[in-house]
C-alpha cells in the first residue's frame, strides 16, 4: 500500500468509523477457481423455488434446469445455444425465461471482465409492435380481437410477445426483485455476467409511480 492510498484508507476509516469494508478491499476480487459452483447452484435454485410458490409456471423444467438457464442467460447465451446444451427445444428455453422474468431489453449493459458482449443478438423487447401499447391492453385484460385490432398485427406475432410483455409486467410488479436476487448471486461470485440496464430504472419508476410530491417553497 503506497503513500496515497494509506491516505485514503485513513480519511475512509475516520469518515465511516469501522474496518470491514477496507479489509474486504484488500481481499480482493475472487476468480472463478474460487467459487464454489454446487452453492451458486444451489443459491439460483432457491431464487427459482421461490418463484415457483409465487407463480404458476408454464414451463415443466425442474429447477436445476432452470438454474442452469438463468446462468447461461446471464453469461450472454442465447436460446439455441442454451436449448443445444440442455438437448431442449429453444422455444422450451425462451418459455423458461419468460417464467424467471429473464427479459432480454434492448437497452442491456454488459459487465464483463473481457467486457465480452453477450451472445444473444435480438432483444425480447425488439417488437415490430408497440411493447407498451401491448402491455397496457394486457393489464386491461383486453381481448385477443382487441389486441389484434389495436396492434395490427398477425395472431403468430402478438402470441409470443404478449408472453414477453406478460412477464415485464409480472417483473414490475415484483418490483424486478427476482431479477435482482439472480443478479447478486452472480455478482457475488465474481462472474462475468450482463445485467439488464433498465431494471433500476423500472423499479424506480414503479416505486415513484403512486408517489404523491408535496414540496413547498
Amino acid at each position: 500500500m503506497d503513500e496515497k492510498t494509506e491516505e485514503l484508507r485513513d480519511i475512509f476509516m475516520d469518515v465511516a468509523g469501522e474496518e470491514t469494508v477496507t479489509e474486504r478491499q484488500q481481499e480482493g476480487h475472487g476468480s472463478l477457481g474460487d467459487i464454489d459452483e454446487a452453492e451458486i447452484a444451489e443459491r439460483l435454485q432457491e431464487v427459482v423455488a421461490d418463484m415457483r410458490e409465487r407463480y404458476d409456471f408454464e414451463t415443466d423444467l425442474d429447477d436445476e434446469t432452470l438454474a442452469t438457464i438463468v446462468r447461461g442467460f446471464y453469461e450472454g447465451e442465447d436460446d439455441k445455444t442454451l436449448a443445444s446444451d440442455l438437448e431442449l427445444d429453444p422455444e422450451e428455453v425462451f418459455t423458461a425465461r419468460m417464467d424467471l422474468h429473464l427479459i432480454s431489453e434492448d437497452d442491456r449493459r454488459e459487465f464483463s471482465k473481457e467486457e465480452r458482449p453477450a451472445s444473444n443478438s435480438e432483444a425480447d423487447t425488439d417488437a415490430p409492435l408497440s411493447m407498451s401499447t401491448l402491455r397496457d391492453l394486457l393489464a386491461e385484460d383486453a381481448d385477443e380481437n382487441t389486441i389484434a385490432a389495436e396492434l395490427d398485427a398477425d395472431a403468430e406475432t402478438i402470441t409470443h410477445y404478449r408472453r414477453v410483455a406478460a412477464a415485464q409486467n409480472r417483473a414490475r410488479r415484483a418490483s424486478h426483485r427476482f431479477q435482482t436476487a439472480f443478479e447478486d448471486v452472480l455478482t457475488d461470485a465474481d462472474l462475468s455476467i450482463r445485467l439488464t440496464g433498465s431494471v433500476q430504472e423500472d423499479g424506480l419508476e414503479d416505486a415513484t409511480e403512486d408517489m404523491e410530491t408535496n414540496v413547498s417553497f
